[in-house]
């Protein structure tokens, strides 16, 4: 008894597991600058950095999804290095974040396009 429980117990971790990793979300993006960022697992939430351009190498999100296609966390703007709150939806090839002030009172976003 003790054996099949830890069995289910490993089996259903696994599954969580390898549906987060296969998340529709990670991958190469062309941001609206035109830079090229990358969307990557990161423990049990995704990473957001910037590949190219002037900010090459920085961090600038991290988010986690609700699995509605939605995802929340935060959002850094390289320029200025200020973290506001974030939230990002998937739709089809296009990603779109925003990152808000005030409790949502003022929100900026961008559309990045699939690489």
């Amino acid at each position: 008894m003790a054996r099949a429980i830890i069995l289910g117990v490993l089996v259903a971790a696994s599954t969580l597991g390898s549906a987060f990793s296969a998340d529709m979300v990670v991958g190469r993006w062309r941001t609206k600058p035109g830079d090229t960022a990358a969307i990557s697992n990161c423990g049990r939430a995704l990473c957001i950095s910037l590949k190219d351009g002037r900010y090459a190498g920085q961090q600038i999100g991290r988010m986690t999804p609700r699995g509605d296609g939605t995802y929340v966390g935060s959002i850094t703007n390289p320029a200025d290095g200020k973290t506001y709150s974030g939230k990002g939806r998937l739709e089809g090839d296009s990603f779109t974040m925003s990152g808000c002030l005030l409790g949502g009172l003022i929100c900026r976003s961008q559309t990045w396009v699939r690489l």
